[in-house]
């Protein structure tokens, strides 16, 4: 498995990841009309738009297929001042999850994030999501837990933070 940071061609890769990783995350979660609507073509617009400003990160598998990517920097609602950082997306196919891929990508993230001089960062993911007990694994805290409406169903989402990511991993 290799991971680097991603280049303006991967956007139609990781738009296959994002999309079919919600499909399959949120399938319970989610209203299925919604996942269904999502479109590759917009998540590919959308990372077309986000990958030159950096801190975006693929994992390959061993034939250069992208199956997992991961993104973060500054945190982005401002509601957080004592966590500056955030990872702010990180999907995985289904079928390469478990095998040490996050941690991974997290690191990368991590690593972009203290270069910026950033020592605490923040997660947000919905409860309901398996996926949050990657987070507490890698000790991340809740330290929220807000209410959020996505496709007219309101769903908790829990906050996590790291008071120091450079012991996360340690």
């Amino acid at each position: 498995m290799k991971v680097r940071e991603a280049k303006l061609s991967d956007a139609n890769g990781i738009a296959l990841v994002h999309v079919d990783s919600w499909r399959i995350t949120y399938r319970s979660i989610l209203p299925n009309e919604y996942l269904m609507n999502l479109s590759y073509k917009r998540r590919e617009q959308f990372w077309e738009a986000n990958i030159p400003n950096g801190n975006v990160f693929v994992a390959e598998n061993d034939e250069g297929k992208i199956v997992g990517f991961a993104s973060g920097g500054k945190e982005r609602s401002g509601k957080y001042k004592e966590y500056e950082g955030e990872l702010s997306s990180i999907y995985i196919l289904k079928e390469y999850q478990g095998q040490g891929i996050g941690k991974l990508l997290v690191k990368s993230v991590i690593k972009e994030i203290q270069n910026s001089g950033i020592s605490t960062m923040l997660v947000l993911v919905l409860e309901d999501n398996n996926s949050r007990w990657f987070y507490e694994a890698i000790g991340g805290k809740q330290i929220n837990k807000v209410i959020v409406e996505i496709a007219g169903k309101k769903i908790n989402e829990l906050v996590y933070g790291w008071d120091n990511i450079g012991n996360i991993f340690d």
